[in-house]
């Protein structure tokens, strides 16, 4: 047996131990980071800026000062694409505008799993 590896106990099968008794040891990389929701509480009043960008559009400031009621402002997406949701300015979801009573809101369809640095 080499330094790296890792000694398991095994149960004790003569004073009763049974297989309910053996816990499985998960490495530390594949257990959950929150084991539940009380363990977030402390950051649930904590304010976060979430923005739902339908598209962009780059103009010039003769442009911009050209805008007026009633313009239609050309964006980079097409209808029926995914929009942009960011939290915090970091992108975390794409989703789709959808009309809830007489207002709009948006419905995620993918989470966004960044890398950490």
């Amino acid at each position: 047996m080499s330094e790296n590896d890792t000694q398991v106990p095994l149960p004790d099968l003569e004073n009763g131990a049974g297989p309910s008794d053996i816990v499985p040891i998960v490495p530390e990389s594949e257990q959950p980071a929150v084991q539940n929701a009380e363990e977030l509480e402390a950051v649930f009043d904590v304010p976060v800026q979430v923005s739902a960008v339908l598209g962009r559009a780059q103009l010039d400031v003769a442009g911009l000062l050209s805008l007026g009621p009633g313009t239609v402002l050309e964006l980079d997406r097409k209808v029926g694409e995914a929009i942009d949701i960011y939290v915090n300015n970091r992108l975390v979801a794409r989703g789709e505008v959808v009309l809830v009573d007489d207002k709009l809101g948006v419905t995620m369809t993918e989470i966004i799993k960044a890398e950490r640095t």
